[in-house]
C-alpha cells in the first residue's frame, strides 16, 4: 500500500479481491444487528492480546476501503472510526450499511475475519391480521402483516380460547380446513421483530357463520321483469353468494345471461329475470351464501300471472252499473208509472199541508174573537170591525200569496190578490148597507 496515499493502489485492491475470491470461509465469525439511525460496533474477530495493523474493507462486487489503524490512511467516510484501534464504529446507520465487512489484521501472519451487519428498523404502526376463504378451495385462509419494518418479522398464529399453536412462519398465512373452524373462535397473531419490542405485537380475528334476508315470494306479469333479492349479514370473512334454480338434483347454479341479471353490492345480491315467462321461469330459486363456517340457504317462490286488463275491469263494472239502473227503473215504471210523480211531489205537498193547518188555525181564533166581542159589546162591535177591516185585507192578503208561493202558482198568487180585493169591496159594501139600516 502507498504510505503517503489516502486509500489503497488499484492494484492492490486487485491483489485482494483476488486473495478474498480464493479464501474458503468456514463460516461467519459473527452477525451484528444494527438499527437505522443508531451507531453499531463491528469487532474484527474474536482475538485478545497483542495486535497488529488492522485494516477494514466492504465487500460489494470488489472491497472497498474503509478505513485503517495506520494513521497515513484517511477514513473513506467521517463516520467511520476505530475503537481500540481494531473495531469499526459506524455512526448513523442507513439500510445502506447493510451487508458484509471484512477486518485483516498483519502481525506474524495476515488474518480476515468477516461480519454480516444487518440494519433493522421495527415496523412503525401496529400489526394487522384479517381471514379470506382461499383461492379456488373451500379453506379459511389467515393474513398477518406487520409492514414498513425490516427485516421481516416472524408470524406466530395461535387459536384462542386453548393457546394452541396454528402455525409459524416468516410470511404470517395460514390455511385451516373445515374440521378446524367453528361459528365464533378466535385466531391471534403474535408477531415478533430483532429490534423489538420484547413482547412482541398482536392482533385478533373472529370468524362467523352468514345470515340470510329475503322475501319469500315475488310475483312476476307475463312478459315484465322482476328482481329477486338476498341480503347476508354477519358473515366473517364474507361469504360468496350463488344463484340457484330448483328444478333439478342437484340445484343448478344461474349464470349471468340476456335474460338472468345478477349484480352484488358488499354482501348484497339481487337476481333480476327478464321478459318473465310462466313455462320458464315460475318455480322456486335459492339463494345460497357460502363460507368455510356455514352454509346458509334460503328459497323464494316466484309466481308468473298473466297482466292485469284494468281498462276491461273497469268498463265491465259500469256496464254492469247501467244494467242495474235500467232494470230497476223498468221494473217501478212497470208497476208503478205515477211513483216517480209521487215521490217529486211529496215534500211540495207536505209544505203546503203546513201552511193549510197555520191558515185554518188563525181563521178559527178570529171566528170565536168576533162571537165574543158581538155579544159584549153591540154596536160598537161593528165601528171595531170596521177599524179592524184594513188590517185583515193585508194579513189575508200574505196568507194567500205564501200558500200560491208554496204551491208555485205566480198566477194563482195574483189571482189570489184580486179576490181579496173583490172580497174586501164587498164586506165594505155589506157595512155600508148594514149601517143604513134602520135600527
Amino acid at each position: 500500500m502507498a504510505a503517503g496515499g489516502s486509500a489503497p493502489e488499484p492494484r492492490v485492491l486487485v491483489c485482494l479481491g483476488a486473495l478474498l475470491a480464493g479464501w474458503v470461509a468456514v463460516g461467519l465469525e459473527a452477525v451484528v444487528i444494527g438499527e437505522v439511525h443508531e451507531n453499531v460496533t463491528l469487532h474484527c474477530g474474536n482475538i485478545s492480546g497483542l495486535r497488529g495493523q488492522v485494516t477494514w474493507y466492504r465487500n460489494n462486487s470488489e472491497p472497498v476501503f474503509l478505513l485503517s489503524s495506520n494513521s497515513s490512511l484517511r477514513p473513506a467516510e467521517p463516520r467511520f472510526s476505530l475503537v481500540d484501534a481494531t473495531s469499526l464504529h459506524i455512526e448513523s446507520l442507513s439500510l445502506g450499511d447493510e451487508g458484509i465487512y471484512t477486518c485483516q489484521e498483519i502481525l506474524n501472519v495476515t488474518q480476515w475475519f468477516q461480519v454480516w451487519l444487518q440494519v433493522a428498523n421495527p415496523p412503525p404502526s401496529a400489526p394487522q391480521c384479517w381471514a379470506q376463504m382461499a383461492s379456488g378451495s373451500f379453506m379459511l385462509q389467515l393474513t398477518c402483516r406487520w409492514d414498513g419494518g425490516y427485516p421481516d418479522p416472524d408470524f406466530l398464529w395461535i387459536e384462542e380460547p386453548g393457546g394452541v399453536i396454528v402455525g409459524k412462519s416468516k410470511l404470517g398465512v395460514e390455511m385451516l380446513s373445515e374440521s378446524q373452524l367453528s361459528d365464533g373462535k378466535k385466531f391471534k397473531c403474535v408477531t415478533s421483530h430483532i429490534v423489538g419490542p420484547e413482547s412482541g405485537a398482536s392482533c385478533m380475528v373472529q370468524i362467523r357463520g352468514p345470515s340470510l334476508l329475503s322475501e319469500p315470494m315475488k310475483t312476476c306479469f307475463t312478459g315484465g321483469n322482476v328482481t329477486l333479492t338476498c341480503q347476508v349479514s354477519g358473515a366473517y370473512p364474507p361469504a360468496k353468494i350463488l344463484w340457484l334454480r330448483n328444478l333439478t338434483q342437484p340445484e343448478v347454479i344461474i349464470q349471468p345471461s340476456s335474460r338472468h341479471l345478477i349484480t352484488q353490492d358488499g354482501q348484497n345480491s339481487t337476481l333480476t329475470i327478464h321478459n318473465c315467462s310462466q313455462d320458464l321461469d315460475e318455480g322456486y330459486y335459492i339463494c345460497r351464501a357460502d363460507s368455510p363456517v356455514g352454509v346458509r340457504e334460503m328459497e323464494i317462490w316466484l309466481s308468473v300471472k298473466e297482466p292485469l286488463n284494468i281498462g276491461g275491469i273497469v268498463g265491465t263494472i259500469v256496464s254492469l252499473l247501467l244494467l242495474g239502473l235500467a232494470i230497476i227503473s223498468g221494473l217501478l215504471l212497470h208497476y208503478s208509472p205515477v211513483f216517480c210523480w209521487k215521490v217529486g211531489n211529496t215534500s211540495r205537498g207536505q209544505n203546503m199541508d203546513d201552511v193549510m193547518v197555520l191558515v185554518d188555525s188563525e181563521e178559527e181564533e178570529e171566528e170565536e174573537e168576533e162571537e165574543e166581542e158581538d155579544a159584549a159589546v153591540g154596536e160598537q162591535e161593528g165601528a171595531r170591525e170596521r177599524e179592524e177591516l184594513p188590517k185583515e185585507i193585508p194579513k189575508q192578503d200574505h196568507i194567500h200569496r205564501v200558500t200560491a208561493l208554496v204551491n208555485g202558482n205566480i198566477e194563482q198568487m195574483g189571482n189570489g190578490f184580486q179576490d181579496l180585493q173583490d172580497d174586501s169591496s164587498e164586506e165594505q159594501s155589506d157595512i155600508v148597507q148594514e149601517e143604513d139600516r134602520p135600527v
